[in-house]
């Protein structure tokens, strides 16, 4: 039997939408040739499948086998849209796919394809280890009958557990421990202790998050230093003793907070008289500086939360837990010290990359989520990816309500809780998605007030996550979560064994209400998604208050004065309806040019270790170095051992290459942040920062030569090579983080905005 006609309709409305994504009708082409190999490889025992699924060679046989596979070994028979997905991601593709499609499944047989293919060994990247270490036990049964090995890395795992995960055929593995993984087997000073193999193709799982939000966030390897300077505890007690109004005044927008002349004043008094500004205080500056940000501008329990002694960021995009991440220019010391809180060490980066750089490493790119569309150009411009949108296998039967808009919070809140309340009281299941942790703990109390029970998912109960999420479907049950927790979870309805399903079918499905619009529509998308899986019924709305900070930030001046409203409080106003999609817009805007900005500054800096990297590998595999002090210090040279000179070249090039880059990133940080102040003379930042950077580079690559030499003439040979006898001791320890966005730009903007402030009020 041939694709139904239903389906082909359904195809013919999605295969493109004109200058946003690709034309998968080639590739829906293929689908009844797929069908029609069912039956025979039905006939096969499991040892011929496997052996037919060595043999495949092109799309039509790596789907009919991937489908045989996935049907004996999970019992799950892959839809026609899956294997579609799949060849959308064979094709270098991001396929976009409506939650609860089977994106997981859809991968494994890409990953299969891509192997058979000849572009192993294949990563599948993730936005967490729970979801690595899952999708990798959960696939496992197809992959062992389709003869392939798989693994998958988390962060507790050791160095040879690592390599033995990532010589499998197809690992799984989230994308900051894959980048981590790639810094330390830079930093390596023999091959062997490397972990990971080529870089040859990634299936991003949650591409728009990993693509697009996370994009530019660097993942830093660090060392231990020496020397730790902790000016901003001090300040930080200084600032508490301040008054906002008084002492600081917040901008409106509430990203920015500087001194008023008498808040200056008192400062200064309180340090011993010094002058702030003196050539000489500049490091009280910036510690007073941050530690005001801190205080004033940051929040507990919505920028980060204090968990076991230590302050954890939260990702705004996703409302949990940011792991491993800190503020970069101080800022996390400052919050650590308002916390009461000991500093954790920055120590010295000793080597970066960006996501988005360490994406591009990979020889294949292609990934899969739900929500592409809307960042389409992004994917294009940034990575070179078209998007191709997959049917759903059954139609989308979810009612999605225009937004209720209300003038205040407190009449919003009052709604909300009243529309849960009458859903709950008659079992049907609700999902509450909130802007942050401290929003989803307020609505957990009113409802409780209310009388309704309910779990609350958010940053602090992360590790709970996948469980109270699965049961979100369940008769009767209210779950508040921040919205995107949960992410790559199914809500079956009925809870997760669905033995109530057909109670709550009758009831309307699960319903999700968004408690205010996150800046990406491609968030709330995410939110309003869980309702209405696989043809389930299910519906949606969003609760918007005219005082959210989307709105007052990016539409304030253009809301009515006397927006119109009904008895209940509820806005009904086209003019308001359109500043609510024109803040969304806006913010996206916003974020959309920080990257663009941030990208621009980074492509010098990745194309200098790209080139660093190179020659790091010649040094590490080959007798480049010992060549070079054949060369230069041929006396030397050639009254040393071959092998002991071999050794002491390679070890002492690589160690001075490493420690001159990690200068070399210390300096352009440095100048990052010093451009901003060639900016105020009309002169553009980056043309700056290149006019600074590439010359810094060329000296960096000439200063090896020249310390390689000088250190292999100064040191004693006769006895051996040992490291120790020629100083060059690499860090003790090493740690990895990821630099969190600074919410409030650079240390240097807020200085010059400091200054402009006392310039202007007459100091």
């Amino acid at each position: 039997m041939g694709v139904s006609q239903r389906l082909k309709n359904r195809f013919r409305k999605f295969l493109q939408r004109p200058g946003t994504t690709v034309d998968l009708g080639p590739l829906s082409k293929r689908l009844d040739a797929i069908e029609a190999r069912e039956e025979a490889l039905k006939e096969l025992d499991d040892a011929a499948l496997t052996d037919a699924a060595r043999e495949a060679s092109d799309f039509t046989e790596i789907c009919a086998v991937g489908r045989e596979a996935a049907r004996r070994a999970i019992s799950q028979r892959p839809y026609d849209v899956q294997l579609l997905g799949a060849m959308a991601l064979l094709s270098g593709r991001v396929a976009e796919m409506a939650t609860g499609e089977g994106k997981t499944l859809t991968a494994t047989i890409a990953a299969y394809g891509h192997t058979r293919l000849g572009n192993g060994p294949v990563h599948v990247l993730t936005v967490n280890d729970y979801l690595a270490k899952r999708d990798a036990e959960w696939m496992e049964p197809i992959y062992t009958l389709l003869g392939l090995t798989v693994g998958s890395v988390t962060e507790a795992m050791t160095p040879e557990e690592r390599r033995e995960a990532y010589a499998a055929d197809v690992t799984y593995v989230s994308v900051s421990e894959a980048g981590f993984d790639y810094l330390r087997d830079q930093l390596v000073t023999d091959v062997a202790d490397r972990v990971q193999r080529d870089l040859a193709t990634a299936i991003v799982d949650e591409a728009d998050s990993i693509l697009i939000d996370e994009a530019r966030v660097p993942m830093v390897l660090a060392g231990s230093t020496n020397t730790e300077s902790d000016p901003v505890h001090e300040a930080a007690e200084l600032v508490k003793t301040l008054r906002n109004g008084k002492d600081y005044e917040v901008a409106e927008d509430g990203r920015s907070v500087a001194f008023t002349e008498a808040g200056l004043k008192n400062v200064e008094e309180k340090l011993g008289g010094i002058d702030l500004y003196a050539d000489d205080q500049v490091e009280h500056l910036s510690a007073v500086n941050v530690a005001l940000h801190a205080h004033a501008l940051l929040r507990r329990d919505v920028d980060y939360i204090v968990r076991n002694g230590g302050v954890e960021l939260i990702d705004e995009m996703r409302g949990r837990v940011a792991q491993r991440r800190r503020w970069p220019d101080g800022l996390q010391a400052a919050v650590e010290a308002k916390e009461g809180l000991s500093a954790t060490a920055e120590g010295e980066v000793l080597n970066t990359v960006t996501v988005q750089a360490y994406i591009a490493l990979y020889k294949t790119v292609c990934g899969m989520t739900a929500t592409a569309v809307h960042v389409g150009e992004q994917l294009r411009e940034y990575f070179k990816l078209e998007v191709a949108v997959v049917p759903s296998n059954t139609p989308n039967i979810r009612e999605d309500d225009p937004d209720r808009i209300y003038s205040a919070h407190d009449t919003r809140d009052e709604a909300l809780v009243e529309e849960i309340k009458i859903a709950h009281d008659k079992g049907r299941p609700v999902l509450i998605g909130t802007l942050d942790v401290k929003a989803s703990e307020r609505l957990a109390e009113q409802l409780a007030e209310a009388g309704v029970p309910c779990h609350v998912l958010n940053a602090k109960n992360d590790a709970e996550e996948a469980s109270i999420i699965a049961e979100a479907g369940a008769v009767g049950a209210v779950t508040v979560s921040t919205q995107m927790a949960g992410r790559g979870v199914d809500i079956r309805l009925g809870g997760s064994d669905e033995k109530d399903r057909d109670k709550v079918v009758e009831l309307g499905g699960l319903y999700v209400i968004g408690a205010g619009r996150h800046d990406s529509r491609r968030v709330d998308d995410q939110l309003r998604g869980r309702a209405g899986r696989q043809g389930d019924p299910g519906a949606s709305v969003f609760f918007v208050s005219l005082e959210d900070e989307l709105v007052s930030r990016h539409a304030g001046d253009i809301l009515p004065a006397s927006p119109r409203m009904d008895m209940d409080g509820v806005v009904h106003d086209p003019q308001v309806d359109y500043a609510v999609e024109h803040a969304q817009r806006v913010a996206e805007g916003v974020n959309h040019e920080i990257h663009r900005n941030t990208w621009r500054y980074s492509v010098v800096i990745e194309q200098q270790r790209l080139l660093l990297a190179e020659r790091r590998e010649r040094l590490l595999t080959s007798e480049v170095a010992a060549i070079m002090l054949l060369e230069k210090s041929p006396e030397k040279a050639k009254e040393t051992d071959e092998d002991v000179l071999s050794d002491a070249a390679r070890a002492i090039a690589l160690f001075h290459l490493d420690r001159l880059w990690a200068d070399h990133l210390a300096y352009l940080s440095e100048v990052r942040e010093g451009v901003h102040l060639r900016a105020l003379g009309k002169l553009d930042p980056l043309d700056e920062f290149h006019r600074s950077a590439v010359p810094a580079f060329q000296d960096l690559l000439t200063k090896v030569e020249e310390r390689t030499i000088e250190t292999f003439e100064e040191v004693d040979l006769t006895d051996g090579w040992e490291p120790d006898r020629a100083e060059i001791v690499r860090p003790s320890a090493t740690w990895t983080y990821l630099v969190h966005d600074n919410p409030f730009g650079s240390e240097l903007d807020r200085l010059i905005a400091a200054v402009g402030r006392r310039l202007t009020s007459g100091g």
